[in-house]
């Protein structure tokens, strides 16, 4: 598996998982707090959702990020993300407005990397991969599905079509319904990330179930893990701070 990078921030199989920490926020108050209450020790990365904090419109999503980077210790960094009501977010902007949204805050600089849903129309999508890429800001590539879990080879499929897509990271999470769910998407990850040349990949099983997948990344060659410092913002996210503490345990163990 190659490399990327998210600011001071290198995801590359074989390293403890980095953790990502969701921020949303109903005002500006809320969404200070909240990120002030992120710390360097606890969270790798932040994932600002702006479609949480209701920024539906480029200058809303402009004022939260502002916030954000003003309230987050300086060298977090940040991944911008506008998630849609098919993808389980709180989206209701049009696919071009998301690209606006996107492309600005691309333009501040503040955004360290930007989340790009494999299911949006292909101009749109190839929109955002080029004005990224031409930005230098890394595109983590996404796809959720919160009713149930495909098979291993169609997981798999979808983190190499990402990658042909041109994403730098590839993000896939699913929920599962049987406890042979979490299996597969465990074994389509390691299948992936034993490739040389495929690029880091995020996956996760999600609700209850799949907590072991929040977990067992390293073993498997996912890159990151989402955990929350407050409420969660996806079924079966673990708190921030036991999450670090348990996959540097799991680290330890695995380099004994």
């Amino acid at each position: 598996m190659t490399t990327a990078t998210i600011g001071r921030i290198t995801l590359e199989a074989g390293r403890t998982p980095a953790i990502c920490v969701p921020l949303a926020g109903a005002h500006d108050g809320a969404l200070r707090d909240a990120a002030a209450l992120v710390r360097p020790d606890v969270a790798d990365v932040v994932e600002l959702r702006l479609d949480q904090c209701a920024a539906h419109t480029t200058p809303d999503a402009l004022g939260a990020l502002r916030v954000v980077r003003a309230a987050l210790a300086s060298d977090i960094p940040v991944i911008v993300t506008y998630r849609s009501a098919a993808e389980g977010g709180a989206g209701v902007a049009s696919p071009d407005e998301v690209r606006l949204i996107m492309t600005a805050a691309m333009e501040t600089g503040a955004a360290d990397a930007i989340d790009v849903e494999q299911s949006l129309p292909t101009d749109t999508r190839e929109a955002l991969v080029t004005a990224a890429h031409e930005a230098g800001v890394p595109v983590v590539m996404s796809a959720h599905d919160f009713r149930s879990t495909p098979a291993a080879p169609e997981i798999l499929e979808r983190l190499r079509t990402q990658q042909r897509l041109g994403a730098d990271v590839a993000k896939v999470a699913v929920m599962p319904q049987r406890f042979a769910d979490v299996l597969a998407l465990l074994e389509a990850t390691a299948e992936f990330a034993s490739a040389p040349t495929s690029i880091p990949a995020i996956t996760m099983s999600m609700g209850r179930m799949g907590i072991l997948s929040r977990l067992a990344g390293e073993t498997v060659g996912s890159v990151m893990t989402f955990g929350r410092v407050g409420s969660e913002s996806a079924p079966g996210q673990l708190d921030a701070a036991a999450t670090r503490l348990a996959l540097h345990s799991l680290h330890a163990a695995i380099a004994e």
